[in-house]
């Protein structure tokens, strides 16, 4: 077991409540987040207004609430694509292995040759631009790593004797993948995951910071960041704002991949740090 177990329970705490900013962010935001109001531009924190307005007069605090959503959500969604489309390829290509293995390790070796961002910027270019394109372009930037690892724990795990049981007791392949092979390699996927979703929420900001996203006014935290660089002189707020939202979410699924890494991990759990 690990010996920081309030590592997990801080990481979890953090990712719960900005999980559920992203849900109920719209609702709590005091105003709507897209409406532009010049005669309110650049006011500073006030009762009215908590953390100030932007340079349209729209709310910040509505802003960072409604924004969390399109950031987080679209991160959850990259995780659910990238988790099934790794773990279908892998576990073929694993259980499968011979030429179907051959075929598609050399299709994942063809994704994995190009650096995750510059793959995903290719990909923003053919698809266009739009918030569902920058998440198909960062699936397929990262689906390619995710077959491999499930691929190489599959290899390990098929020859095993309880899968060997599994198979003389007249087992089908799907039945014996899903009862006795993936259930022993979703701690490792689950690792590997958290820590990559702070990779992910980075990838999604820069790509909406470079206009590739989320579209105005709709309010997202890397769109929001560009929207504010003519300012960073005159209101440094309207880029730190958003800025700190992405470090903290960031650093949460960092902290949570970190607390399950040491909890999940074989080597770690038998020589706790």
């Amino acid at each position: 077991m690990t010996r920081r177990p309030w590592l997990l329970r801080l990481s979890l705490l953090a990712v719960g409540l900005l999980l559920l900013v992203a849900v109920a962010g719209p609702w709590l935001a005091p105003y709507d987040p897209t409406e532009a109001s010049l005669d309110q531009r650049m006011l500073p924190p006030s009762l009215s207004h908590w953390l100030g307005t932007d340079h349209l007069g729209r709310d910040l605090l509505s802003r960072l609430l409604a924004g969390a959503r399109a950031s987080l959500g679209s991160v959850l969604a990259i995780l659910a694509m990238v988790l099934a489309v790794g773990i279908t390829v892998g576990s073929i290509a694993g259980y499968a292995g011979g030429v179907v293995d051959a075929v598609l390790m050399r299709i994942c070796d063809a994704f994995m040759t190009v650096p995750t961002l510059v793959l995903a910027l290719f990909m923003v270019g053919v698809l266009g631009t739009g918030l569902l394109n920058v998440v198909i372009a960062i699936v397929l930037a990262h689906w390619a790593w995710y077959a491999r690892l499930v691929r190489g724990l599959t290899l390990s795990l098929k020859n095993r004797d309880f899968v060997a049981a599994a198979r003389v007791a007249g087992g089908s392949r799907f039945a014996i993948m899903r009862r006795h092979i993936l259930p022993n390699i979703l701690g490792q996927l689950a690792v590997l995951a958290s820590l990559d979703l702070g990779h992910w929420m980075l990838h999604v900001s820069g790509l909406s910071f470079l206009g590739l996203g989320v579209a105005p006014p709709m309010p997202e935290w890397g769109i929001m960041i560009n929207d504010a660089r003519p300012f960073v002189w005159t209101a440094p707020m309207l880029i730190v704002l958003p800025g700190a939202a992405i470090f903290v979410t960031v650093m949460a699924f960092n902290l949570l991949g970190d607390a399950l890494r040491d909890r999940l991990d074989p080597v770690l759990a038998e020589y706790p740090h």
